[in-house]
């Protein structure tokens, strides 16, 4: 059974970093391709991250684009999303998917899905 598990989310400062983690289990890691959705209280799920099935081509959101950084590790099932120079707009909580697809950026072409972990920046 496909497991995707969030972690790594916390509170921290505006101006401040956290890198989330996210570990698979229960699929074929390097043939899938990756990516990271946020949803804040009150507002549609949004797409921030997305990472090719070997880890060559990412791409990202404008709002993240120079802050947030999308990598893998396909010898540890995990992909990971640094995220820096936070801003309160960050808050929300953030959900890792997994995509059959080559390369995937909508919600639809992502199969699996985490539980999510919360991020908060505070002011």
């Amino acid at each position: 059974q496909v497991q995707l598990v969030e972690s790594g989310g916390g509170l921290v400062q505006a101006g401040g970093s956290l890198r989330l983690s996210c570990a698979a289990s229960g699929l074929t890691f390097s043939a899938y391709a990756m990516g990271w959705f946020r949803q804040a209280p009150g507002k549609e799920r949004e797409f921030v991250a997305a990472i090719s099935r070997s880890g060559g081509s990412t791409y990202y959101t404008d709002s993240v684009k120079g802050r947030f950084t999308i990598s893998r590790d396909n010898a540890k099932n995990t992909v990971f999303l640094q995220m820096n120079s936070l801003k309160p707009d960050d808050t929300a909580v953030y959900y890792c998917a997994a995509s059959l697809r080559a390369q995937a950026y909508v919600s639809y072409e992502f199969n699996y899905w985490g539980q999510g972990t919360q991020v908060t920046v505070s002011s």
